[in-house]
């Protein structure tokens, strides 16, 4: 199922999305939060009638660092022996067609095209592998936007990683989809039909899997309903100026689609 959260004329409804790209999807309202058993209240909008918002409500979002060798590379790092992990605010959290901000402290800003895990009903807390794969709720698509000069210089990655709009995630939350082997793709540009296509890769070139990464975390602090974890990002990153638009794919998801504009 794809589970969105949208805008329509009588509020804000958590909807499941139906029928086949391009043959004109619809989004069926549903009467609860996603994991719920799904209850339908019969009202239905075609997509391009609503605007699509983050998918989920997050306590906190996870993110991965170094997890793609070819990325560690591409920035002068060594491939961690166990997970790096930093925290994102959940006012960093924007949802599709939303404006990436750029602060006026940065002179470099960053796309990181990733997938993002969200973190179903059960939570997690110090599970092992299967547990994990358990706790997993669906996936959706992000970007860890990144001030890469602040990232640099700052002892931490708190101020780098955190700006307000610095994690744009969805269209929707995937389930039951099988993660092992997807391609992940960034394109940026300021023109539709002349997009510059900045990195590709694909999940089984993630060093540490998707069932590791959650059973690690949730070592460390309780993984609650809804909370995210971005999975890292492949090789390819690359300044973002403004005008650009940022496009991701991830296979078996969909396009998360972001114009950046700046802050000032």
């Amino acid at each position: 199922m794809r589970f969105a959260r949208f805008v329509h004329a009588g509020g804000v409804s958590f909807g499941v999305v139906e029928g086949a790209e391009g043959e004109g999807l619809t989004i069926a309202e549903i009467d609860s939060i996603p994991f719920a058993k799904v209850q339908f209240t019969g009202q239905r909008w075609a997509l391009a009638d609503v605007r699509l918002l983050a998918p989920i409500f997050a306590s906190k979002v996870i993110g991965v660092g170094r997890n793609y060798a070819d990325h560690a590379a591409e920035l002068g790092n060594e491939v961690p022996k166990e997970p790096l992990i930093f925290l994102k605010p959940s006012t960093s959290v924007i949802g599709p067609n939303d404006a990436i901000r750029l602060p006026p402290q940065s002179q470099r800003v960053e796309e990181e095209a990733e997938l993002a895990v969200v973190i179903g009903a059960s939570g997690a807390r110090r599970v092992d592998r299967a547990g994990a794969e358990a706790a997993i709720f669906g996936y959706t698509v992000a970007n860890d936007v990144t001030a890469r000069d602040l990232q640099r210089s700052d002892p931490q990655w708190t101020r780098a990683k955190g700006f307000d709009s610095f994690c744009p995630i969805g269209p929707w939350i995937v389930t039951g989809l099988d993660v092992s082997d997807l391609e992940i793709r960034c394109e940026v540009g300021r023109n539709p039909d002349t997009m510059e296509v900045r990195q590709i890769g694909r999940t089984k070139d993630m060093v540490f899997d998707v069932p590791t990464l959650v059973s690690y975390v949730s070592h460390v602090m309780t993984l609650l309903p809804g909370d995210i974890i971005l999975t890292g990002t492949p090789a390819g990153v690359s300044e973002l100026t403004t005008g650009d638009t940022v496009s991701i794919t991830v296979q078996g998801i969909g396009e998360l689609r972001n114009p950046v504009v700046s802050l000032e």
